[in-house]
């Protein structure tokens, strides 16, 4: 199902849906992606800086080996079935660097100067082989990678992401795949895994009717997988704090009154210098933005 005013996903050779954009003549509506409602579970003010002020930010060298390695996969699975191998992967980790880093050249801002890339693309290589062990790709055919999904929730609240991959067995069970580059995450990072997962299934149930029969996080580095059951209830219930966040947003959005919270996740925000917590000052507000304040990028979903 493609939602009103969006563009149908492309379709490889093996009939593998992949994420397309393409341009609009119109612009979209404000919506909430999992990346920011975290950000504003997390901390308000980290919300305003990254979806309303959207300020820059230099990514990690980790953050980009896990944008390269979401890339290879999603290539992979655009290879007929034989031909997903290890060395295959391997061999797609230099021209998807190429061809990101041709296209975003900011990104080689991560290295110091002098630095060559190629040790650190080669550390990328350890993740590829860490999926290899959990699942064999030569037995699958996802239905989408990449997908993007977009859904109007009753209450007026549109959800908007991207799902890693979409698996859709012959009788009709769904299961959601969402890689990790990170190691399997303690109780608050598993909190917010969780989380972006009840996101996607949430989507993937008003879109289609069918509640996902299975929810797995694949963390490549530590060589885990995680898998959870959703039923009704739970995403019901889910729905409902999506909704709660949303007017929570749409209220300081208003206001302009995007408060911060400090906790030890500060220690790892781009913001600390205009943080009010540590003694900066936040840029003046620039009011609510348009067209699309809750749209997450692919650094967001290379955790």
């Amino acid at each position: 199902m493609v939602p009103p005013g969006t563009d149908a996903p492309g379709t490889d050779a093996t009939g593998t849906e992949t994420a397309t954009t393409t341009t609009r003549a119109t612009r979209r509506r404000p919506a909430l992606s999992p990346s920011r409602a975290g950000d504003f579970k997390q901390c308000p003010l980290l919300y305003r800086f990254r979806a309303v002020d959207r300020l820059p930010e230099t990514p990690t060298k980790a953050q980009v080996r896990g944008t390269v390695v979401h890339a290879v996969l999603e290539r992979l699975y655009g290879l007929p079935a034989a031909d997903r191998l290890p060395d295959t992967a391997h061999g797609l980790l230099a021209p998807t660097w190429e061809a990101l880093s041709a296209e975003r050249p900011e990104l080689l801002g991560i290295f110091a100067e002098g630095e060559e890339p190629a040790e650190w693309l080669a550390s990328a290589t350890a993740l590829i082989d860490g999926y290899f062990t959990l699942e064999d790709p030569r037995r699958l055919q996802p239905q989408a990678c990449e997908l993007l999904v977009e859904t109007e929730l009753p209450s007026g609240v549109l959800l908007r992401g991207y799902i890693d991959r979409l698996d859709v067995a012959p009788t009709g069970e769904i299961r959601v795949v969402d890689y990790k580059t990170g190691t399997a995450p303690r109780e608050i990072g598993e909190a917010k895994a969780l989380f972006q997962m009840k996101f996607y299934a949430l989507a993937v149930w008003r879109l289609r009717g069918e509640v996902p029969r299975q929810l797995r996080l694949m963390y490549l580095a530590d060589r885990q997988s995680l898998a959870y059951t959703p039923d009704e209830a739970e995403l019901t219930r889910f729905e409902r704090t999506l909704e709660a966040i949303w007017q929570a947003i749409l209220r300081a959005g208003h206001s302009g009154d995007f408060r911060p919270n400090k906790s030890k996740l500060c220690g790892w925000c781009s913001y600390q210098a205009l943080c009010p917590e540590f003694g900066g000052t936040p840029p003046a507000y620039p009011g609510w933005p348009e067209p699309d304040p809750g749209e997450e990028s692919a650094l967001d979903r290379s955790d």
